[in-house]
C-alpha cells in the first residue's frame, strides 16, 4: 500500500437553497418536522403522568396527588363530611380538570424539550449504520468483518468510498476524508497518519479519496457518535447541582406552604368561615411555585440543546451550566484570538549578510516544515530567488518540539541550519562558540512592536537575520472580551510568542493578562492557579499535551479535529473546530442560569397575586370582603381564576423556557436588579390583570 496526497477532483459545490422553491420546502419541512415534535410531545406528556415518573418533580407532584383528591370528592361531594358548595360537582370537576391540566402542561414542557433533543439524536443515528469492515490481521490478510465484532486495538483497512466502521486513529496513509454528517461542513477534511491533530478519525464518516489504515480506538457502542445520540437524547441526562439545589429550595418552601394551608381549617372554622377540601387544594397549589416547577427540567434540557445547535456536544448539563458559571478564560492566541497561520511578511538581514543569503538560510532551514508558516517562508525565500540546490535525500530535516523552540535541517558535511525563537536561536549559536549582536536585538524589537512573531535564522554558529512572521488579530474580537468584562469574566491568552508581541497583541485584542513564551505545563498551571483562587476555569485545547489541562479546566472545550485524548478529557466537543466558540459556549451558559433565575422571579411573584385572588374564599362567610382587593365576582370564580392562569402561564412560557432569556452581558448585580424590575414586578401585575379578565370570562359564560 502506498498512500498518496489526495487531489480532490472538484470542489464542493455552492448550496442553491436561496432558490424560492427550495425556501419554500424547506419551511413545509420545517413545519412538519414542529408539527411531529407537538404530537410526540402531547403522547409523551400521558406517559409522563406515571406515579414513578411524577414524583421525582415534588412540586408538581403534590398538584398531582391533589388532583386525585379533588377527582374523588367530584365523584362523592361529601367524602370529607357534609358540604354547603352549591352544585359541588360541577365546581369540584372544573378543579379536577383545571389540576390536571397544570400537571399535563408541566410534563408537555419537558417533553417538548426532549422531543428536540431526540430529532437531533434521530438524525445522527440515520448517519450509524451496519456496515462491513476490511479487518487487517498481523499477518497483512484482510478479512470483511461486522463493524459491531471490532474491537478497541484492531487495525482495518479503507479505501475510497468506504463509511469508517468505528472511531480509530490513522496510522498509515494520507485520504480527504467527508465528515459532513458529523459536522455539517461538506469541505472534505484531510486526514494522515503522523499528526496529532489530523489523526483522529470518526466513525460514521466517509473517506472520498486515497486509503488508510485505522486502529480502532473505541468499543461498539461506546463511539464517538453513540456518545453524542445518549447525551442529545437525554438518556443520560443528570440534573445539575443548581438544579438540585433549587429542586430543594421549592421542596421545602412548598413543604412550608403545605404546613400553613393544614393548619388554616382551624382559623377558619374559629372566626365561622369553614373551608372545604377542595378549596384548601386550589389554596396550596396557587402559593406553591408551580411555573418554575413545571418548567425547570425545560430549562435544563433547552441549555443542551441550545449547545448542541451550535453544534457543541456536552457530555452533561453540569458542563452547560459550569459554562455559566465560569470566572476565567484561558485561551491560545494562535486561531482563538488571532487568524491563525501565521505567514512570513519579510526578511531582515543582520550582521552584514544580504537579503539574498538570509532568504537562502530560511529556505534551507524550513525545507521540511510541512506547516503552514514553513510553507509561506518558503513561498517568500524562492519569490526573492533563493534556491535550496542540494540533494534532499542528502539532508536531514529536524522538527520543531516545545522543548528547543527550534526546526531545521541538518546538510551534508555536518552543517546545521535553524530557525525559532530569536532566544532560542541565540543559545544554540552560543553552544557552537558564536555570538549574537544588538542588529539581533534591534530586529527583534521591531518584529515585536508591530505584533508579529520574530524568528531568528542561523547557519551553524552565525546568525543571518529574522524573519517576520505577521499574525492578524481576528474583527470584533476586543468588542467580546469587552463583553465578557462586564460579566466579570477574567481573559488570560497564552502564547508562545516573545514578552513585546504577547503584550502588543494583548492590548489590541483587550485581554486582562497573558502568558508569553508559553510551555504545555504553563496551561495547567495557570489553571490550578485560578482554581487555587477559588475561579471557574475554561479553555480550549486539540492536542494531546492539551489533555491534562483540559481534564483540570472546570470547562475544557475539544476541537473535534484534535486527538482522541484531548477529547475524552474534556467535557465538551465542538464539531466546527473554532476555538473563538468557547466565548459563546460562556454565553449559553448565563443564558441558562439568567433564564432559570427570571422564570423562578417570575414564578414566585405570581403566587403573591393568586395568593390575593384565593384569601377572601377563605373568609367569605365572614363577612371580610374587604380582602377582595381584586373585586372578584365570588368565591368560585376567584379559585377558578386564579387556578386557570397558573395552568395556563405554563404552555405560555414554554417558547421562553426553550430559546432562553435575552442574553445581556450585564455583572451580577445588574442582572439581579432587571430580574426584579421585569420579571418581578411583571410577574405580581400580570396576574392580577389576567385573573380579573379570566374571572370576567367565567362570569359571563355563567360559570361563577
Amino acid at each position: 500500500m502506498n498512500p498518496v496526497a489526495p487531489t480532490p477532483k472538484s470542489k464542493p459545490s455552492r448550496s442553491r437553497s436561496n432558490r424560492p422553491s427550495d425556501r419554500r420546502q424547506a419551511r413545509k419541512k420545517a413545519r412538519v418536522n414542529t408539527r411531529g415534535l407537538y404530537l410526540r410531545a402531547i403522547r409523551d406528556a400521558f406517559i409522563k403522568l406515571n406515579p414513578l415518573n411524577a414524583i421525582k418533580n415534588p412540586v408538581m407532584f403534590l398538584v398531582w396527588v391533589g388532583t386525585l383528591i379533588t377527582l374523588s370528592v367530584t365523584i362523592k361531594p361529601d367524602l370529607f363530611g357534609p358540604t354547603t358548595q352549591k352544585n359541588p360537582q360541577l365546581f369540584n370537576g372544573l378543579l379536577t380538570g383545571i389540576l390536571f391540566f397544570t400537571v399535563w402542561f408541566a410534563n408537555f414542557a419537558e417533553a417538548v424539550a426532549e422531543g428536540r433533543g431526540k430529532a437531533q439524536a434521530a438524525a445522527l443515528r440515520s448517519t450509524k449504520s451496519e456496515t462491513t469492515a476490511k479487518k487487517l490481521a498481523p499477518d497483512g490478510t484482510i478479512t470483511e468483518v461486522s463493524s459491531s465484532s471490532l474491537r478497541q486495538g484492531d487495525n482495518i483497512y479503507v479505501v475510497a468510498g468506504d463509511i469508517i466502521p468505528a472511531d480509530g486513529e490513522v496510522i498509515m496513509g494520507v485520504a480527504s476524508v467527508d465528515e459532513s454528517a458529523i459536522t455539517g461542513e461538506s469541505a472534505p477534511v484531510l486526514k494522515e497518519s503522523g499528526s496529532d491533530i489530523a489523526s483522529s478519525i470518526t466513525g460514521g464518516t466517509r473517506i472520498i479519496s486515497d486509503e488508510l489504515i485505522i486502529r480502532i480506538t473505541a468499543d461498539p457502542g461506546k463511539g464517538f457518535i453513540d456518545r453524542m445520540i445518549a447525551l442529545v437524547e437525554g438518556a443520560e441526562r443528570t440534573k445539575t447541582p443548581n438544579e438540585i439545589a433549587l429542586t430543594v429550595l421549592l421542596t421545602v418552601l412548598s413543604l412550608v406552604f403545605l404546613f400553613v394551608v393544614a393548619t388554616l381549617p382551624a382559623f377558619a372554622y374559629y372566626v365561622k368561615s369553614p373551608v372545604s377540601v377542595p378549596i384548601l387544594i386550589a389554596l396550596l397549589v396557587a402559593l406553591i411555585p408551580t411555573t418554575i416547577a413545571g418548567l425547570l427540567s425545560a430549562i435544563g434540557i433547552a441549555g443542551m440543546d441550545r449547545v448542541a445547535q451550535f453544534n457543541v456536544i456536552a457530555t452533561s448539563g453540569r458542563a452547560v451550566e459550569a459554562c455559566g458559571d465560569v470566572n476565567t478564560l484561558v485561551l491560545d492566541k494562535t486561531g482563538t484570538i488571532t487568524l491563525g497561520n501565521r505567514l512570513a511578511e519579510e526578511f531582515i538581514p543582520i550582521n552584514g549578510h544580504s537579503m539574498e543569503e538570509v532568504a537562502t538560510i530560511a529556505l534551507a532551514a524550513s525545507v521540511f516544515d510541512e506547516t503552514p508558516e514553513g510553507k509561506s517562508i518558503v513561498r517568500l525565500a524562492q519569490r526573492l530567488g533563493a534556491r535550496f540546490d542540494i540533494d534532499p535525500n542528502q539532508a536531514q530535516g529536524v522538527e520543531f518540539s516545545a522543548k528547543t523552540r527550534m526546526s531545521g535541517t541538518n546538510l551534508p558535511g555536518g552543517r546545521e541550519v535553524r530557525k525559532g525563537a530569536v532566544q532560542a536561536i541565540k543559545g544554540f549559536v552560543r553552544s557552537r562558540n558564536g555570538n549574537d549582536t544588538p542588529e539581533l536585538d534591534a530586529a527583534y524589537e521591531r518584529v515585536s512592536h508591530q505584533g508579529g512573531t520574530p524568528l531568528a535564522v542561523c547557519l551553524d554558529n552565525e546568525i543571518y537575520g529574522v524573519i517576520y512572521l505577521k499574525d492578524i488579530v481576528k474583527s470584533g474580537i476586543r468588542d467580546r472580551f469587552d463583553q465578557l468584562g462586564r460579566m466579570g469574566i477574567r481573559t488570560i491568552m497564552l502564547t508562545g510568542d516573545n514578552r513585546i508581541t504577547a503584550s502588543v497583541i494583548a492590548n489590541e485584542a483587550g485581554v486582562d493578562d497573558f502568558i508569553a513564551e508559553a510551555t504545555p505545563e504553563d496551561k495547567i498551571n495557570v489553571i490550578q492557579r485560578e482554581q487555587a483562587a477559588g475561579k471557574l476555569v475554561a479553555m480550549t485545547g486539540d492536542g494531546t499535551n492539551d489533555a491534562p489541562a483540559l481534564a483540570q479546566a472546570n470547562v475544557g472545550l475539544a476541537m473535534n479535529t484534535g486527538t482522541q485524548a484531548a477529547k475524552e478529557a474534556a467535557n465538551m466537543v465542538d464539531l466546527d473546530s473554532d476555538p473563538t466558540k468557547l466565548i459563546d459556549i460562556v454565553s449559553i451558559g448565563k443564558q441558562l442560569l439568567i433564564t432559570r433565575g427570571a422564570l423562578t422571579t417570575f414564578s414566585i411573584a405570581n403566587d403573591i397575586a393568586k395568593y390575593f385572588a384565593i384569601i377572601p374564599v377563605i373568609f367569605a362567610a365572614a363577612h371580610l370582603q374587604s380582602l377582595n382587593i381584586m373585586n372578584l365576582t365570588s368565591p368560585n370564580s376567584a379559585i377558578l381564576s386564579a387556578l386557570i392562569y397558573n395552568a395556563l402561564i405554563i404552555p405560555a412560557l414554554i417558547p421562553l423556557a426553550l430559546k432562553g432569556v435575552k442574553f445581556r452581558p450585564l455583572t451580577a448585580n445588574q442582572l439581579l436588579q432587571r430580574n426584579i424590575l421585569i420579571y418581578g414586578f411583571g410577574g405580581v401585575v400580570a396576574p392580577f390583570i389576567a385573573i380579573k379578565l379570566i374571572d370576567l370570562l367565567i362570569t359571563a359564560v355563567g360559570l361563577a
